[in-house]
């Protein structure tokens, strides 16, 4: 495939920081937009959040800001909770290979086939050629020197040495799934990050914090294993105490009320459960520690802001971009139409609103979400239609096609059934005409060009 199909206005030097899915596919678009590209990647190969290893960090909560990070939170068992047919890029289908034993061909497949699907697409746009490995970037700020005003200094360190760059652009891609949230309570703790496999907890009693995608695994994950499992949730109502179908050590409550020194967890239904350990799957804080914008962007209560559309600080747009902050996403999708934008924005062939109605805009949406009641740490939280709603305006913005309607289709039962039937959404499910839709677009993308039809199941 050709790596540029376009002549843009301007080509700049840009650093993309990260090389998991985000950083990956904004490094394809900047090349097809024409710019000079270098990806900055910590680790010693691409993938990000779904590099699994078995390490684990020395500090179960990882709140000890000199321990050794572990970046990946991968856990063995973890598969993934969108459809493969949903998830993956919009011209490169996340479709099942043959099965030969070396894939996972399943519809939720494990997080080694989704690794395997960003190898399989570094490779087929020799994205790698860009990317420095193990090269971490300890500061990237606004050049002070008038020479290189309006740039970017980068200064990163690895086996070669420490380097110091001037960059005309800078885009953030380096996740948001290695510093974890947390309240912290009495008793022995551990956060999400640091959950690998169930062993562990053979025989215990254990409280999980959190019923999101993460609780959902690990307590039934757990449950094998564990003598009982109590699921702490937010979202159910203060009376809630129900065992799960299915289970008969597994119980959900609502919030907890108090936490003892003696290991005694009290719930705000009223119950006391002595816990063996806490298990936090509380999610995770927004976190760049190398980045100095002199105040222009602010981490808080997990708000990145001021940000226009989640994207650009408007004071030093478009020199700094982040990808990928939204969540309850259908991910791969949004980084896409993200990178199309910052590239054309970059080139010049799409320009962004005044600094001044950038701010407005965004202000706007702040205050917005407080009149709504939303926490700011909801900030980048897409429920309910808005994810699809702001996919179609960057698509609007870089003159590319919407999303699919089956591909929406697909997220909104998907997410349904999490909730519905939790323990075999995975495996069971009434979309098939969905997947004929999907089978179809992606076979005729394919047809133009034919050294990708091996992707399609025969």
């Amino acid at each position: 495939m050709a790596h540029s199909n376009r002549d843009p206005t301007t080509s700049r030097h840009v650093a993309v920081i990260g090389a998991g899915a985000a950083g990956l596919v904004t490094a394809r678009e900047l090349r097809r937009e024409g710019h000079s590209v270098v990806v900055l990647e910590r680790g010693s190969q691409i993938g990000g959040v779904w590099t699994y290893t078995s390490q684990v960090e020395p500090d179960p909560l990882s709140l000890d800001p000199t321990r050794p990070v572990v970046h990946s939170s991968v856990y063995k068992s973890l598969r993934t909770n969108i459809p493969r047919e949903c998830m993956g890029f919009t011209d490169f289908p996340f479709a099942a290979r043959p099965h030969d034993g070396s894939r996972d061909p399943r519809r939720h497949p494990g997080h080694s086939e989704v690794l395997a699907y960003l190898r399989d697409f570094a490779k087929e746009f020799d994205v790698e050629e860009m990317i420095r490995f193990e090269t971490e970037v300890v500061r990237a700020e606004p050049a002070a020197d008038e020479e290189n005003r309006g740039k970017w200094r980068v200064e990163s360190r690895s086996s070669d040495g420490a380097a110091d760059e001037i960059y005309d652009a800078v885009v953030v891609c380096n996740g948001h799934y290695t510093e974890p949230r947390i309240d912290s309570w009495p008793g022995k703790q551990i956060h999400s990050h640091n959950y690998r496999v169930p062993d562990p907890f053979k025989d215990q009693i254990v409280i999980v914090i959190g019923s999101s995608a993460s609780g959902v695994d690990i307590s039934r994950d757990i449950a094998k294993v564990a003598k009982e499992v109590h699921v702490s949730s937010r979202s159910t109502s203060p009376d809630t105490y129900e065992m799960l179908p299915g289970y008969d050590n597994l119980w959900l409550h609502p919030v907890i009320e108090t936490a003892r020194k003696d290991g005694s967890v009290v719930f705000q239904n009223g119950k006391t459960v002595y816990a063996d350990t806490i298990m936090h799957c509380t999610g995770y804080k927004y976190y760049f520690p190398f980045l100095d914008t002199k105040g222009e962007v602010t981490v808080d209560d997990n708000r990145v802001g001021p940000l226009y559309k989640h994207v650009f600080p408007p004071a030093l747009a478009p020199g700094l971009s982040f990808i990928g902050l939204p969540w309850q996403i259908t991910p791969f999708p949004m980084f896409e139409l993200q990178s199309k934008w910052v590239a054309a924005v970059l080139s010049g062939r799409v320009s962004l609103p005044s600094q001044d109605e950038m701010m407005e805009d965004t202000k706007a949406f702040y205050n917005k979400l407080e009149a709504s009641g939303i926490p700011k740490r909801y900030t980048h939280l897409m429920p309910d239609d808005s994810q699809f709603e702001y996919d179609n305006w960057l698509a609007d913005q870089c003159d590319y096609p919407r999303i699919e309607k089956w591909r929406e289709e697909m997220f909104y039962i998907g997410f349904k059934r999490i909730y519905a039937q939790s323990a075999t959404y995975r495996d069971n499910w009434d979309d098939d005409h969905l997947i004929v839709e999907a089978y179809d677009d992606f076979v005729k993308f394919m047809s133009s060009f034919p050294e990708l039809l091996p992707l399609l199941k025969t």
